[in-house]
């Protein structure tokens, strides 16, 4: 194993960064973790300090490099990241220094901006020309709510000595010690700034958030040369050959290569994303139409997404909140002590709706309680919550995309769960595969870096390794049990809309 050539992945999630080695078929040698601290200083704000994020990262390169041999040290020969999405910082060219905090994807204290840019008919260009929604997720309205309260942002601003990018662009300042300041093509599409036909930066929407054109990245196709690794870090001379979005990236590691097909990871959130080739597909249910990766000459493969706010924060709820169990997978334990959630309800909108009501001030509810209502009913009805919101993005997508989906790959942390994944089967009456191993995130932009170095010829030619190893639930209920199951369902989530109004 040593001999072979590995490639290198660092993933920067909400809770934690990750950082692993893969061989050149894609299985993993060795990973490692650093946890990071979510800050919530009001209802609907979700932020985190810049600095941390790096330092979380930088952690978890130093951890996996003391886990390698010298020789494995040596033989990684590329770099790929791959990185929360939306999540906005803002920083000082000068110094490298954020401008205040970094506004999480999950924040939904810009509400009332993206309602005034609505009311003021802004919505259908921005929509056309992105194939995003005017949202809180996305990252414009966070930049324009930092440049007009956030006193640093606001003198760097006035300094014109002012960097915006998302996670991905952060890192790779920081890793290349300021050489590069580079939005790849996948994480700049969920923006709100990108054109998605031409994938060009729009002048004009840099002009309504007041963020000057200096200050963007510049952008660049998903696989490149951006650089190496900083003398100094752990894998310093480590060339940077790809940057993808965290979902994006997943949907690569889950080998969907193919027009149609489709996977859904259970991380912090739950999204599900659907390959549809080279060709843009647009939903009028809230699903989104995104970029989900290019070659090197940055041509483009578009994806259909739907994106859940809350699916890990569920079972960190019931830990953390409710502290009706004391570690993460005791969720299932809890869950099998009952046969069923007895007509008990969970839904997770607990920062709001993301697809397809995409309402931020939905608040999230437990519905169906009786007196004999138990522990056991609440955990079951978490993880069945989780599974029939990406029941509802599965209808979504087959409508928008014209055709069933198939077989829905799985991974991230909650697709350990096979309480929730037969749930999906159940909801969705698709099967579900889920691999052995769930790291498809880092995977992804592993293979992606991989292919741009010349380790791996063809993705294509790993497709028949998807299926060895892979854990398979089917439906167990029929079609009339599924449809009430989903009719409860709807009316449950319809009111947790609109809390606020």
């Amino acid at each position: 194993m040593a001999n072979q050539p590995l490639l290198l992945a660092l993933d920067q999630g909400t809770s934690s960064s990750r950082a692993a080695v893969f061989n050149s078929v894609g299985q993993i040698v060795a990973s490692a973790s650093a946890p990071l601290k979510i800050e919530y200083p009001a209802d609907g704000w979700v932020q985190q300090d810049p600095n941390q994020i790096w330092v979380s990262q930088r952690e978890a390169m130093r951890s996996l490099s003391n886990k390698l041999s010298t020789e494995q040290n040596n033989a990684v020969v590329a770099c790929g990241i791959t990185n929360q999405r939306e999540t906005t910082i803002l920083w000082r060219r000068s110094d490298s220094q954020p401008c205040g905090p970094a506004l999480v994807w999950q924040d939904g204290r810009t509400a009332d901006t993206c309602f005034q840019w609505k009311q003021d008919g802004l919505e259908k260009e921005w929509s056309h020309r992105t194939g995003l929604l005017l949202d809180p997720y996305f990252s414009a309205s966070k930049i324009d709510w930092l440049l007009k309260h956030d006193q640093q942002a606001i003198h760097a601003l006035a300094d014109d000595d002012i960097c915006f990018g998302t996670v991905e662009s952060w890192l790779l300042w920081n890793l290349t010690s300021g050489k590069f300041h580079c939005s790849d093509m996948s994480n700049a599409s969920r923006t709100l700034l990108m054109d998605l036909e031409h994938c060009a930066w729009v002048d004009a929407f840099c002009d309504t958030i007041g963020l000057p054109t200096n200050a963007l990245p510049e952008l660049v196709p998903c696989r490149g040369e951006f650089g190496t690794i900083s003398k100094g870090l752990p894998f310093e001379g480590v060339p940077i050959r790809g940057m993808l979005g965290d979902q994006q990236a997943a949907t690569l590691g889950q080998l969907c290569l193919q027009k149609g097909e489709a996977k859904c990871t259970y991380g912090t959130g739950a999204f599900l994303v659907v390959n549809t080739g080279t060709n843009i597909y647009r939903s009028s249910d809230g699903l989104l139409s995104t970029l989900g990766w290019t070659d090197a000459n940055g041509t483009p493969t578009y994806c259909l997404e739907g994106s859940l706010f809350n699916a890990g924060t569920v079972v960190q709820w019931l830990r953390d909140g409710l502290e009706i169990i004391d570690k993460a997978e005791d969720v299932n334990t809890l869950a099998e002590e009952v046969e069923n959630a007895a007509g008990v309800m969970l839904v997770p909108a607990f920062t709001g709706w993301g697809t397809p009501h995409w309402d931020p001030s939905a608040r999230g509810l437990i519905i169906g309680l009786t007196r004999d209502s138990r522990k056991g009913h609440i955990a079951r009805a978490a993880l069945e919550g989780i599974a029939l919101s990406v029941a509802t993005l599965v209808e979504l997508a087959a409508k928008s995309f014209g055709q069933s989906l198939g077989e829905l790959a799985v991974d991230g942390g909650a697709a350990a769960s096979n309480l929730l994944l037969q749930a999906q089967a159940n909801s969705t009456g698709l099967t579900v595969r889920r691999p052995r191993s769930l790291e498809s995130t880092a995977r992804g932009v592993a293979l992606l870096a991989g292919v741009q170095v010349g380790v791996i010829s063809d993705l294509h030619k790993l497709e028949d390794k998807k299926e060895v190893d892979a854990n398979y639930f089917r439906p167990t209920i029929d079609h009339e049990t599924r449809r009430q199951w989903i009719d409860r369902w709807n009316k449950a989530v319809n009111r947790s809309l609109y809390w606020h109004a």
